[in-house]
């Protein structure tokens, strides 16, 4: 018996008598095992570091003992961070000085102890140190209210990715109240069929507006900063936002490719306010960030990821770029006269698997493709019979949930192919494949890739 667990039985047997008047509660706290309530869950993660989240069942440290051997025959452990009520006892975890492209055992250790309930040790990879082959699956829409197994997480699973990301929705607390948007993800990291990807998969996130606020909510609402607050509590992301200007967004570079998490709420104009130039979706600082950073990469594909719908489907008062296309088109142009090449589009929220394209080509530019997945785990919809994208490049898929996947090859071309699967782990339409070549200025590509 440890000298620790020592002290904490016969502090525990010393206010036995005290403790036959006090609430359960109290009770509880005094006899229960440190562990973790939610997690642990990879998140942000690079060449020589793994980051994990978790949460605990009290005002406990969480650290992990890691190993690159199944057996923990030489293990080292993390630094410990300190949990709180103000933190909702999250952590965020950082494990540093290891090795690009290789897989790490580790395990929970709670309040200085193993977790005895998650003793068993999980395994992770870091990123790889420069352009790799690699897979990155995302998705958008997970309500547990409407369907809590979420078989779509086994396909995912099955399909072996290094990198998630979540484009919003990924709750549906549609609230401004932070402890309800708290409980929405509480419930949905405990959903069993997520555990695997959550303890060995790198997850990344945006928001989108039902875990915002509510449906089509935007930048006006007085919610948002405890919104974030909340956010920010329960995803382990590389960053958010810059220092003048709050919200989800972020820069990520994984596998010599980079990609921009845009925040499509925080700064966003009512979405019947009339279009123009006074009228934005990403606002004016964020704007500038991600033109800048556009402009500074050298990768051969930028993925712009966003949750709301970047084609004309929803038309000009739905809740897309749609609404937005003055902005959405001063961007694209600004993509074609600084001559930036690779860039693809991901966007989620309609609730039904797509794939659209912006034929860019006919303004001098090159064509741009939304690749979009919706639901993972909600109902499918019926809107998109009405829509109209400029061009459709696949037949919608609406029979349920479905998820993205991308598959980036750095030799002896670098390519992108992006293959949509359904909850049984079928593809319903044919995959598309792009190359740099076919994303710079003066390139018409849609009508030779659409089947």
């Amino acid at each position: 018996m440890t000298s620790r667990l020592r002290r904490r039985i016969l502090g525990a047997a010393a206010g036995a008598a005290g403790l036959a008047f006090a609430p359960w509660r109290t009770m509880a706290s005094t006899f229960g095992y440190p562990r973790l309530q939610q997690g642990p869950m990879i998140g942000d993660t690079g060449p020589t570091r793994l980051t994990i989240w978790g949460r605990a069942n009290g005002a406990y440290t969480i650290a992990f003992e890691y190993s690159k051997d199944r057996a923990f025959t030489a293990p080292l452990r993390s630094a410990a961070v300190a949990t709180s009520a103000a933190s909702d006892f999250t952590a965020v975890v950082s494990i540093d000085g290891l090795k690009p492209g290789t897989p790490y055992w580790y395990r929970p250790v709670v309040d200085g102890i193993v977790d005895r309930y998650q003793s068993a040790p999980y395994a992770a990879r870091t990123a790889p140190a420069g352009a790799a082959d690699f897979r990155v699956a995302f998705g958008s829409c997970a309500r547990i209210a409407r369907d809590p197994v979420q078989r779509i997480f086994d396909t995912v699973v099955r399909e072996s990715p290094d990198l998630f990301l979540w484009l919003g929705d990924n709750v549906y607390a549609d609230s401004e109240v932070p402890e309800a948007i708290a409980d929405e993800y509480r419930r949905q990291r405990q959903v069993h069929s997520l555990l695997p990807l959550n303890r060995s998969v790198p997850q990344l996130a945006i928001w989108d507006d039902h875990d915002f606020g509510y449906n089509n909510s935007d930048g006006t609402s007085p919610f948002k900063t405890a919104s974030l607050a909340t956010f920010r509590k329960y995803w382990a992301n590389p960053s958010y936002g810059l220092p003048d200007t709050p919200g989800v967004f972020f820069e990520k570079h994984f596998g010599g490719i980079d990609f921009f998490m845009l925040d499509g709420r925080y700064y966003r104009s009512p979405n019947g306010a009339p279009d123009g130039p006074g009228k934005t979706f990403l606002g004016a600082s964020q704007t500038a960030w991600l033109k800048m950073r556009l402009a500074a990469s050298r990768a051969p594909f930028k993925i712009l990821a966003c949750g709301s719908g970047w084609s004309m489907a929803d038309g000009v008062h739905g809740d897309t770029w749609a609404a937005f296309r003055t902005e959405r088109d001063a961007l694209f142009d600004f993509i074609r006269d600084e001559r930036i090449t690779g860039v693809v589009l991901l966007s989620g929220d309609s609730h039904v698997g797509e794939l659209n394209c912006i034929p860019w080509s006919g303004r001098g530019g090159y064509d741009f493709y939304d690749l979009v997945s919706s639901p993972l785990a909600q109902s499918p919809s019926d809107s998109w019979v009405s829509q109209q994208p400029e061009i459709r490049m696949r037949k919608v898929y609406a029979g349920g949930a479905n998820v993205g996947m991308l598959h980036f090859t750095p030799a002896p071309t670098p390519s992108l192919t992006f293959t949509l699967f359904d909850e049984w782990g079928l593809a319903p339409w044919k995959p598309l494949r792009l190359t740099p070549d076919d994303l710079r200025n003066g390139v018409m590509t849609w009508g030779k890739l659409r089947a």
